[in-house]
């Protein structure tokens, strides 16, 4: 049963890991795979107001909400062989890309919903700096590591603050 605690912390720092490092750091890279993330998805969702229309076609096509789902589905298939040793670890991390591929689609669809739900992800996408704000189904790492910063409130449009405030001082 210490396999579900794990596997939730495991799922949540690798969301927070390679949103900032891969998705973020390598995808600045002109030619890279993840490129994808910042010229097409982050692109979207400011044009659209946090809409993304990638999330409306089928799921495991060429475009940006694809790539995301293939990377979760590469994910699950990499941890597979520890199944018949940690179950519910394995388990977990299936549950996990299950819910941040379902959290994430839902809240790039459903603006407020995600306002209400993943006001973290909101302020990431919406708020003045995109380089804050890394995870996206919980924001347990963020405020780990101090990059939880919050623009927006669930009951206003409008940023709380004119400079972002960061609710961790580590």
């Amino acid at each position: 049963m210490l396999g579900i605690p794990l596997g939730l912390i495991t799922a949540n720092a690798t969301e927070w890991v390679v949103h900032k490092y891969v998705l973020h750091g390598w995808g600045k890279k002109k030619n890279s795979f993840w490129r994808f993330h910042l010229s097409e998805h982050h692109k979207n969702a400011r044009k659209h107001h946090y809409i993304d229309p990638s999330y409306s076609r089928f799921p495991l096509g060429n475009h940006a909400q694809g790539k995301e789902a293939w990377a979760l589905i590469a994910g699950c298939v990499i941890v597979t062989p520890l199944l018949p040793i940690t179950p519910f670890y394995v388990g977990t991390l299936y549950y996990s890309a299950w819910n941040y591929y379902s959290k994430h689609k839902k809240s790039h669809q459903n603006p407020e919903w995600a306002k209400e739900n993943i006001p973290w992800h909101y302020d990431h996408h919406m708020g003045p700096n995109p380089h804050a704000n890394w995870c996206i189904t919980r924001p347990w790492f963020d405020h780990l590591m101090g990059t939880r910063e919050v623009f927006y409130t669930k009951d206003q449009q409008t940023p709380a603050k004119a400079k972002p405030v960061t609710t961790n001082t580590a």
